[in-house]
Protein backbone atom coordinates (compact mmCIF):
# COMPACT_ATOMS: atom_id res chain seq x y z
CA UNK A 1 0.00 0.00 0.00
CA UNK A 2 1.29 3.28 -0.43
CA UNK A 3 1.88 5.49 1.48
CA UNK A 4 1.00 8.77 -0.81
CA UNK A 5 -1.09 11.60 0.04
CA UNK A 6 -2.21 14.99 -2.63
CA UNK A 7 -1.00 18.34 -2.23
CA UNK A 8 -3.47 21.14 -2.74
CA UNK A 9 -2.14 24.80 -2.69
CA UNK A 10 -4.47 27.30 -0.94
CA UNK A 11 -5.86 28.85 -3.38
CA UNK A 12 -7.02 25.73 -5.13
CA UNK A 13 -8.46 24.84 -1.28
CA UNK A 14 -10.50 27.96 -0.98
CA UNK A 15 -12.46 27.24 -4.43
CA UNK A 16 -13.28 23.44 -3.86
CA UNK A 17 -16.82 23.07 -3.62
CA UNK A 18 -18.26 21.08 -1.81
CA UNK A 19 -15.63 22.39 0.42
CA UNK A 20 -13.92 19.02 2.11
CA UNK A 21 -13.14 18.28 5.92
CA UNK A 22 -10.48 20.95 7.08
CA UNK A 23 -7.88 19.15 10.07
CA UNK A 24 -5.92 21.68 11.92
CA UNK A 25 -2.72 19.81 13.20
CA UNK A 26 -1.37 22.63 15.61
CA UNK A 27 -1.89 23.27 19.23
CA UNK A 28 -4.99 24.79 19.92
CA UNK A 29 -2.38 28.24 20.72
CA UNK A 30 -2.15 28.00 17.23
CA UNK A 31 -5.26 28.30 16.02
CA UNK A 32 -6.08 30.62 18.38
CA UNK A 33 -3.29 32.91 17.74
CA UNK A 34 -2.00 36.02 15.41
CA UNK A 35 -2.29 33.39 12.12
CA UNK A 36 -5.98 32.75 13.46
CA UNK A 37 -7.32 29.43 11.29
CA UNK A 38 -8.79 28.43 8.00
CA UNK A 39 -12.85 29.37 8.72
CA UNK A 40 -14.67 26.29 9.89
CA UNK A 41 -11.38 24.08 9.88
CA UNK A 42 -11.60 22.03 13.11
CA UNK A 43 -8.54 21.64 15.62
CA UNK A 44 -7.00 18.19 15.99
CA UNK A 45 -3.35 18.47 17.13
CA UNK A 46 -0.75 16.26 15.41
CA UNK A 47 -0.25 14.27 18.72
CA UNK A 48 -3.94 13.69 18.48
CA UNK A 49 -4.56 12.56 15.36
CA UNK A 50 -4.30 9.07 16.11
CA UNK A 51 -6.69 8.70 18.49
CA UNK A 52 -8.94 11.41 17.30
CA UNK A 53 -9.47 9.95 13.61
CA UNK A 54 -10.61 6.35 14.82
CA UNK A 55 -14.07 6.92 14.35
CA UNK A 56 -13.98 8.96 11.03
CA UNK A 57 -14.85 7.69 7.93
CA UNK A 58 -12.22 6.86 5.60
CA UNK A 59 -13.43 8.11 2.42
CA UNK A 60 -14.18 11.35 3.30
CA UNK A 61 -12.24 14.00 1.73
CA UNK A 62 -9.78 15.36 4.45
CA UNK A 63 -7.25 18.50 3.84
CA UNK A 64 -4.60 18.56 6.57
CA UNK A 65 -3.34 21.80 8.02
CA UNK A 66 -0.36 23.24 9.99
CA UNK A 67 1.27 26.37 10.36
CA UNK A 68 3.93 25.53 7.36
CA UNK A 69 3.45 22.45 5.65
CA UNK A 70 5.42 19.79 7.76
CA UNK A 71 3.37 19.07 10.33
CA UNK A 72 0.55 18.46 8.49
CA UNK A 73 2.42 15.97 6.31
CA UNK A 74 3.21 13.89 9.03
CA UNK A 75 -0.45 14.02 10.28
CA UNK A 76 -1.43 12.64 6.61
CA UNK A 77 0.83 10.25 6.44
CA UNK A 78 -0.39 9.04 9.53
CA UNK A 79 -3.94 9.24 7.88
CA UNK A 80 -2.96 7.01 5.02
CA UNK A 81 -1.33 4.49 7.00
CA UNK A 82 -4.47 4.19 8.90
CA UNK A 83 -6.10 3.49 5.52
CA UNK A 84 -7.76 7.10 4.70
CA UNK A 85 -7.80 7.19 1.25
CA UNK A 86 -8.85 10.96 -0.16
CA UNK A 87 -5.87 12.95 2.07
CA UNK A 88 -4.65 16.26 1.44
CA UNK A 89 -2.01 18.14 2.71
CA UNK A 90 -2.47 21.68 2.65
CA UNK A 91 0.62 23.16 1.06
CA UNK A 92 2.35 26.08 3.29
CA UNK A 93 -0.26 25.57 5.69
CA UNK A 94 -2.25 28.44 7.26
CA UNK A 95 0.71 30.72 6.44
CA UNK A 96 0.54 30.36 2.64
CA UNK A 97 -2.91 30.30 3.22
CA UNK A 98 -2.95 33.94 4.81
CA UNK A 99 -0.17 35.22 2.50
CA UNK A 100 -2.70 34.19 -0.47
CA UNK A 101 -4.81 36.54 1.07
CA UNK A 102 -7.67 34.63 1.84
CA UNK A 103 -9.80 34.97 4.68
CA UNK A 104 -8.84 33.29 8.26
CA UNK A 105 -10.96 33.31 11.36
CA UNK A 106 -9.00 35.40 14.08
CA UNK A 107 -8.26 34.54 17.63
CA UNK A 108 -11.01 36.88 18.88
CA UNK A 109 -13.36 35.77 16.53
CA UNK A 110 -16.44 33.97 17.68
CA UNK A 111 -16.84 30.40 17.15
CA UNK A 112 -19.24 29.35 15.06
CA UNK A 113 -22.71 28.49 16.14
Amino acid sequence: MSQSFDVIQPLDLAQLQPRPRVIDVREPAEFTGELGHIPGAELVPLATVESAAKDWSRDEPLVVACRSGARSAKAAATLVGMGFTKVTNLEGGTQGYGAAGLPVEAANASPPA
